[in-house]
């Protein structure tokens, strides 16, 4: 384990990365631009282990900045908003985050923000901006194992910031041999706000919707593909979300 890999288990260090982040961030989250939060009810009495948030994924980092945004707030007994960031003196830090290895090593900042708790995987289908085929890792499976026995994990399933692409069989595995307590998030506003990393601004005055929803019912001897079919509906991903976007749409141009 590199020393990166070791600080960012350090509870002081990652507590110190989310003030800095923190503090940077909030203004384009929260003044710059709008954010409409529900659920949070949801979040209160999880266990302090073994609890999975699976979300749909809009930006590189302005999703997962959010998240922990919002975890902060929670945590000093916030409803549904963030307030006044006092929540960064003493932030949560009992949560990790699935990110892309080639993503999270891209820059300085992405580098800085890996401390953050990020939990670096390889992309199976793609690798330094080339189209790629191979299997899944079983060392990146472990990582998120091994966060899960002692801590919340935020994952994307789907991998990329493309609308309604498929999800990765690897959530269903993972979920299927841990059973951890799963909740859904549903986000949007992002891709409009923030350019494709989430760094930059493209539409001030956005948006940013975050909706928690209530923990799954899973049945866990179902399939892993069955479970992960479960979770895309339940991020709003699914080919049932897809097709009723296209009918709002084609209502939306007909008017």
């Amino acid at each position: 384990m590199n020393l990166a890999e070791r600080l960012k288990h350090i509870r002081i260090v990652r507590s110190l990365v989310y003030g800095i982040v923190g503090a940077i961030t909030y203004p384009g989250i929260a003044l710059i631009n709008k954010i409409k939060i529900e659920g949070t009810e949801h979040l209160h009495n999880l266990p302090k282990k073994n609890v999975l948030l699976v979300s749909n994924h809009q930006t590189y980092f302005a999703d997962v900045i959010a998240f922990i945004h919002i975890l902060c707030s929670v945590k000093w007994r916030k409803k549904n908003k963030l307030g006044i960031p006092f929540y960064l003196l003493n932030p949560f830090t009992n949560v990790y985050f699935v990110a892309a290895e080639e993503t999270m090593n891209g820059s300085l900042i992405s580098r800085f923000f890996k401390l953050a708790g990020a939990l670096t995987v390889k992309r199976t289908w793609r690798a330094e901006g080339k189209e790629v085929r191979r299997g899944l890792d079983p060392s990146d499976t472990r990582k998120i194992n091994s966060a899960l026995e002692k801590s919340w994990v935020i994952t994307f399933p789907q991998g990329t910031t493309k609308p309604f692409a498929p999800g990765r069989k690897g959530t269903g595995y993972i979920i299927k041999n841990n059973r951890p307590v799963v909740i859904p998030v549903v986000i949007n506003g992002f891709w409009r706000a923030f350019g494709k990393k989430g760094l930059t601004f493209k539409k001030k005055g956005s948006i940013l919707s975050i909706r928690f929803k209530e923990p799954m019912m899973i049945d866990y001897n179902l399939t892993a593909e069955e479970i992960l079919e479960q979770v895309m509906d339940a991020i709003e991903q699914s080919k049932k979300y897809m097709m009723k976007g296209k009918h709002h749409l084609m209502n939306a141009l007909d008017k």
